[in-house]
């Protein structure tokens, strides 16, 4: 069965990377993308990149020109996905890419977005552990699919297996990340400037108002945790795509440390997507550039007593798309990895 898409916000970075894995997708026909202020204009005029989808024009983003498909995408930014999916009961599976529907708390959402509170929805890491299982068994057969954050999604990838084996204090926490700027989108704003991020390294969002807080806190309640204290401190770096997540958690009194390496082994052993290194070695954001792979470096640091995990992502493919079109294959019951690829793109 060949399945009709429609891609909102096909001109931005998100939904330009949910093109591209998609054009390869052989039970996949991108029938309409749609813009904003870009509407009328190519789509290849917007994402020279994607020559085999030359021939689509971006169109108004409206409910009818989404409507009518099998599977609409939201490549939205946070706080507009909702409008569209309020109006949209009729299509068999929408995958909101924006931060709309992840959270299950309105307290949380006000805090830390505003405005109206939408129902959250099935949340888009297959591999992240919760309640004893495994995401993925909430994914199959769904027909609405909150893809995460990619900060988020990274930083609960790396300490899910260590909290669920109860190896780990989530209550302490301490996580910087060394981010793209791919990932604050494609909107002009003087401080992503080339400019303004060439040649230095600058925090953002420092001292806990990071919207992707909450986002952790819930996941890894998810996965066991009584309470999740998180110190989250994103740093921009000058490079186009990828999250380099560095995190740490005091470890639990009579821990061994070889129960704490068997805990990330045993989450993520058989998975093909978040891939443990052997001890010792820690993942560079050149080695997943392209792929929908989550690398993960585990130290333990008797003399902190604390774990260390060092994990890196594509953060606009295994971060956002990735995830989403992994997402939709288990709701539409196909091959997971149909369409994705665990090799990056070097030099």
């Amino acid at each position: 069965m060949t399945y009709s898409v429609a891609v909102s916000g096909a001109s931005g970075y998100a939904g330009g990377e949910i093109l591209r894995l998609l054009a390869s997708h052989p039970d996949i026909e991108i029938r309409t993308v749609t813009a904003h202020s870009n509407a009328g204009q190519p789509l290849i005029q917007h994402q020279p990149h994607l020559r085999s989808l030359a021939h689509l024009t971006l169109q108004d983003t409206t409910p009818e020109v989404l409507a009518g498909h099998d599977i609409v995408f939201l490549a939205l930014p946070h706080g507009q996905s909702g409008q569209y999916t309020d109006a949209l009961g009729d299509v068999p599976l929408i995958i909101d890419a924006g931060a709309d529907h992840r959270l299950t708390s309105p307290e949380s959402w006000d805090a830390f977005y505003g405005g109206h509170f939408h129902e959250p929805w099935a949340y888009g890491v297959p591999e992240l552990l919760i309640n004893g299982g495994k995401q993925r068994e909430q994914l199959r057969g769904v027909s609405r699919i909150a893809a995460p954050g990619c900060n988020a999604s990274t930083v609960s990838l790396s300490l899910a297996p260590g909290v669920a084996a109860g190896v780990i204090d989530p209550s302490d926490i301490v996580t910087v990340l060394a981010v793209g700027p791919s990932g604050a989108g494609k909107s002009l704003k003087p401080n992503l400037l080339g400019s303004e991020i060439l040649g230095t390294a600058n925090p953002y969002a420092v001292g806990g108002t990071h919207r992707h807080i909450p986002e952790i806190q819930q996941a890894l309640r998810g996965a066991g945790a009584a309470e999740v204290r998180i110190s989250f401190t994103p740093v921009l770096v000058p490079m186009s795509r990828g999250i380099l997540a560095t995190s740490t958690a005091p470890i639990v009194e009579g821990a061994t440390d070889a129960q704490i390496r068997a805990a990330w082994e045993s989450a993520y052993g058989d998975e093909t997507f978040v891939q443990l290194l052997p001890e010792g070695q820690f993942p560079r954001t050149a080695d997943v550039l392209g792929a929908n792979t989550a690398l993960i470096g585990l130290a333990i640091d008797r003399a902190a007593n604390r774990v260390t995990v060092v994990t890196a992502v594509d953060n606009l493919a295994k971060g956002t798309a990735g995830a989403a079109i992994q997402s939709m294959n288990l709701a539409l019951g196909l091959p997971e990895d149909r369409a994705l690829t665990v090799n990056g793109v070097a030099p």
